[in-house]
């Protein structure tokens, strides 16, 4: 089996601007953050991003990377809104494609299996057809005629997702409750790349879970990048769960611009290595100032 491993530079060097870019995970769950995070240190622009959103469409919002966003929510779960995609999404400076979670879901369940549409009952009188213009309906060619919205295949040129266990030939490994829709995401992609906390060998992903945690298939996979705790500040258990202080502290500095400004300079504007240093600083610093607090 090819050996797929590949590092965050290598990964960003596959992709170009005014490309159609797919994150997997979602809201504040399990997202390829250090992908983001290698996408916001580059010069990539104009990009349509297409997530189950959460803190990887706030963050390239706010760097000027996104041209549009397609999307069925954009949260961070415990915290209702991202900051930077409201602040993007009501200024107008991205264009939306706002659609049901489970017309997202058949975009890129119609894209994974290379068709250009799914008809289904979502969305019918509702304002996502006001909303979204350029949605079509059709009509059953049977007898009942009755008339369906056509959602369209949502093709990516790539993705990104991240999962717990990886083996170098990119066969992914997903221990938490839930894998989402990760597997469609590099379905829809002529691109496809796996994050993960950790490469293990082959044989090695049978002890780590049972065989249905195996949600990716190295045949879905171009790329595998290890990157210990690489979905932080979201959730990836039951490695770990989300920093619910450090998500605090990325919404709050959202809010004035002199605090997003010494936030980029501690924990983008650096290297992989030194977010996660930076980060761990920060948590040390949460503790000591909640135990004087409590006078401990």
């Amino acid at each position: 089996m090819a050996d797929k491993r590949m590092t965050l530079d290598d990964f960003v060097g596959e992709l170009s601007s005014g490309m159609t870019i797919g994150i997997g995970g979602w809201g504040s769950r399990r997202k390829p953050m250090a992908a983001v995070r290698a996408i916001l240190r580059s010069d990539l622009t104009d990009l349509t991003v297409v997530s189950y959103g959460g803190p990887d469409v706030g963050l390239l919002c706010a760097a000027g990377k996104v041209a549009k966003a397609v999307y069925g929510f954009v949260t961070l779960d415990s915290i209702p809104t991202d900051p930077h995609f409201k602040a993007a999404r009501q200024s107008g400076a991205i264009e939306a494609m706002e659609v049901d979670e489970g017309m997202f879901y058949l975009g890129l369940l119609a894209a994974s299996q290379r068709i250009p549409f799914l008809p289904t009952r979502s969305g019918l009188g509702s304002d996502v057809m006001a909303v979204n213009p350029s949605l079509r309906t059709v009509r059953s060619p049977y007898d009942d005629g009755e008339e369906l919205v056509a959602m369209p295949a949502l093709r990516l040129d790539a993705a990104v997702v991240h999962v717990n266990r990886a083996d170098a030939a990119g066969s992914g490994q997903i221990l938490g409750p839930d894998p989402f829709f990760d597997e469609l995401f590099l379905g829809a992609a002529d691109r496809r790349f796996v994050t993960t906390e950790r490469v293990v060998a082959t044989e090695q992903l049978a002890a780590e879970g049972p065989i249905q945690t195996l949600c990716i298939s190295r045949l879905l996979t171009d790329g595998v990048i290890e990157t210990p705790g690489g979905a932080h500040f979201t959730a990836c258990v039951p490695d770990y769960g989300r920093d619910e202080g450090f998500q605090k502290e990325y919404v709050a500095a959202a809010g004035d611009p002199d605090a997003w400004a010494a936030f980029q300079e501690r924990f983008l504007a650096v290297d992989e290595d030194g977010y996660q240093a930076a980060t761990r600083e920060a948590a040390d610093e949460r503790a000591a100032a909640k135990a004087a607090k409590e006078g401990k």
